[in-house]
């Protein structure tokens, strides 16, 4: 991905610093915080010696911290995407906060442990992400590349756009309402939809031409590395899907990859097809 270069956002909030946990916390931990993040499970119900350490105070972003700067061009190209997008409609696009944050961290939604993973609040409507958690994508999920991190972000931004269109409303609503198996099922279609997302943000990245060759195939093998079917034989060695939060692996490959190639963020509608 050339990103090196380019303008950032000026909506990263640094809340790293004195805090840990990560590596307090042990390899096991964090490896099952991961898939609990993954697999749909409330960042608040964590124990402490998964969530880890303390909170620092908002600061700016090193000159020479690549990897945020990073984060901050991804977050500004997505802003540049979805303002348009929304203008197109007649709406205002509401930018999020995005918070790096070091072991754990306070939001809307709770204290949150930087072994949950990145996570979208929509109490605060913001984005929150360790930025530690590239690491075990690269490393333990088999997801490398500056363009799987980037899809990340995407994915939670994602989360944001259902959440002005008032589609996460309507979810929880229906959730409340719902069995175990009809609220999971919910909660992979919301999911699902938020890949897609990711993949119409990532068609118009690459109509500006910041797209490097291999860019897709390390998004599209990130959507696929973290469905629910890989992780869950991953981690208990056979496959529950009235347990699935998230989305096979299929199918969130599937999904990015139709965002991709339509662009068109109507044409992501996960709640009425029968074909997921």
């Amino acid at each position: 991905m050339q990103w090196r270069g380019r303008a950032g956002s000026g909506n990263i909030v640094d809340r790293r610093g004195g805090g840990g946990g990560m590596i307090g916390g042990g390899i096991g931990a964090l490896v099952l915080g991961l898939l609990a993040y993954f697999l749909g499970v409330d960042p608040e119900s964590l124990p402490p010696e998964v969530t880890g350490g303390g909170q620092a105070q908002e600061q700016q972003i090193p000159a020479n911290d690549s990897l945020a700067q990073f984060v901050s061009v991804v977050l500004k190209e997505t802003e540049d995407v979805w303002n348009p997008l929304f203008q197109q409609k007649g709406r205002t696009y509401q930018e999020p906060k995005l918070v790096l944050f070091s072991g754990r961290v306070q939001s809307a939604c709770g204290i949150a442990g930087a072994a949950v993973g990145p996570f979208y609040c929509p109490g605060d409507k913001q984005v929150y992400i360790d930025l530690s958690f590239y690491r075990q994508l690269k490393d333990r999920l088999g997801a490398p590349g500056d363009f799987a991190q980037a899809y990340v972000i995407a994915h939670e931004v994602g989360h944001h756009v259902q959440n002005l269109l008032g589609i996460s409303q309507q979810v929880q609503a229906a959730q409340q309402r719902s069995s175990e198996k009809e609220a999971n099922e919910l909660s992979v279609r919301t999911e699902l939809q938020a890949d897609y997302f990711a993949g119409v943000w990532a068609h118009h990245a690459q109509k500006k031409g910041i797209l490097e060759v291999g860019d897709l195939e390390e998004a599209l093998n990130a959507a696929s590395a973290i469905g629910d079917d890989k992780l869950q034989q991953q981690s208990q060695g056979y496959v529950v899907p009235d347990g699935f939060t998230h989305g096979t692996s299929e199918q969130r490959y599937r999904w990015f990859k139709k965002g991709f190639d339509s662009g068109d963020p109507d044409q992501g509608n996960t709640f009425q097809t029968d074909n997921l």
